[in-house]
């Protein structure tokens, strides 16, 4: 693992440097800041060794002597460290980028403040040393911050939402899209940046035609295509403006790189803060509507839920013709346990019941928590006898379960459209079963409707 990292970083680095128009060892473009940042905070710090080997190896055979390059390796290393403990302490770490306080505080903490430990130590060394001039301290300076900072903000952002999640959970319809959106981000970058058409080789702000696309990413899937498209559309600006074309173009290139990559820094910030706050907004969305629609002791479904999914399972009989069964299930002395053993007691009650329909059910059934003591379960394409199985299942694993105090269920079976055609007629028949087995709860057996 060490051995690949540390290869990975030599082999971006020295491409970087490629690009080292006002000194042999500063570029405007530097991914290894990103990829020792992503490092440090999905593998942990101890992975050091292969970044400052890394580190050393690409400036030993640039510009310098063993001394600066010890030093400039250094500095890389630390920085990368510093950066991985500020976001670990104040940014959410690897979580970064699920909250949007803590995707600006990723950006300022990694990218804006930690690079520029770097940045100092390296062109400080090079200058002591007499291998870069003092007048030109600050040129090589803005330089080598500027390729660390939006190192931080392309590359580190994208190995740690893939490396978080690297599945793709799209439906065709999603992949179609996420496809179209991939072909015109590549389109438009090569539109702005590679001259092809000569209205695109003036000096028009045809970058800003990217930001739709970029917003399109945020609204529409989230802040791991954002960084991706974000990637995608910085290898293609930087080849374009180092072939002479886009937007950017100044009477040096290293300044036409600087400018570019001033554009690419703030556009990431603000795509990436947007696509954040989108997926912020979603994830609460979602929880609002889980709370809305379950029982907050249990964890199961609620009255309100109850309803919906009944009213899907009798469309879904209607359009097939399969029938589907509700088992009805009623806690045995509730009150009785509260005022011997309290509250809490009679609640973890409840939960050992919600625990045994979890455990015997399949992932299609649907559980329900509909009254204080009445929980439901709906079993799609089930027969009678089936149900009153999983009935027996469910008593049986409640009166075994070795907690105190011993729990006993009553239950019934309701089965569509035998019972009732409508969710009025079947929660109808519910209340009829649950009284009627509440009657037999004491060494009975559960009356069938």
């Amino acid at each position: 693992m060490l051995l690949a990292l540390g290869a990975v970083y030599v082999v971006a680095g020295k491409l970087g440097l490629r690009l080292a128009f006002v000194h042999a060892s500063a570029t405007g473009v530097w991914a290894p800041t990103g990829i020792a940042l992503a490092a440090f905070l999905i593998l942990g710090y101890d992975v050091w060794p292969a970044i400052l080997c890394g580190a050393f190896l690409v400036n030993a055979t640039t510009a310098g002597s063993v001394a600066t390059s010890l030093g400039i390796s250094l500095g890389n290393t630390l920085e990368g460290l510093v950066g991985a403990y500020l976001v670990n302490r104040f940014a959410g770490g690897r979580r970064a980028f699920t909250r949007a306080r803590d995707a600006l505080r990723f950006a300022i903490l990694a990218a804006l403040l930690s690079t520029m430990v770097s940045a100092t130590i390296g062109v400080t060394t090079l200058s002591v040393a007499g291998f870069a001039e003092w007048g030109r301290y600050g040129s090589i300076w803005v330089t080598w911050w500027l390729g660390d900072a939006v190192g931080a903000l392309l590359v580190a952002p994208a190995l740690l939402l893939w490396s978080a999640d690297h599945r793709l959970r799209w439906r065709r319809r999603q992949a179609l899209e996420a496809a179209a959106l991939l072909a015109c981000v590549v389109v438009v970058g090569v539109l702005v940046f590679s001259g092809t058409f000569s209205w695109a080789r003036r000096s028009y702000p045809l970058e800003f035609l990217c930001m739709p696309l970029l917003i399109w990413a945020a609204f529409r899937f989230g802040p791991r295509e954002v960084a991706t498209a974000m990637v995608v559309l910085s290898v293609i600006a930087i080849s374009g403006t180092l072939n002479g074309f886009g937007p950017f173009i100044r009477d040096s290139e290293n300044e036409s790189i600087l400018l570019l990559q001033a554009f690419t820094g703030v556009t990431a910030v603000i795509s990436m803060a947007l696509a954040v706050l989108v997926s912020e907004h979603a994830h609460v969305a979602e929880q609002l509507r889980r709370l809305a629609v379950s029982d907050p002791l249990t964890g199961l479904a609620n009255y309100r839920e109850l309803i919906e999914v009944v009213e899907r399972e009798i469309k879904r009989c209607q359009r097939t013709g399969r029938s589907f069964a509700m088992l009805f299930l009623d806690l045995d002395g509730l009150k009785k346990i509260n005022d011997r053993h309290g509250h809490l007691v009679g609640s973890r009650a409840l939960c050992r019941v919600a625990d045994a329909m979890r455990a015997s059910s399949r992932v299609v059934d649907t559980g329900v928590r509909f009254g204080g003591d009445e929980f439901a379960l709906v079993l799609p394409e089930t027969a009678e006898a089936a149900a009153w199985q999983v009935a027996t299942r469910i008593t049986e694993r409640v009166k075994a379960d070795g907690e105190q105090p011993k729990l006993t269920v009553s239950a019934g079976v309701a089965i569509y459209p035998r019972d009732g055609d409508t969710v009025e007629a079947l929660l109808s028949v519910a209340d009829r079963l649950l009284y009627e087995a509440k009657v037999h709860a004491h060494g009975k057996s559960a009356h069938r409707a």
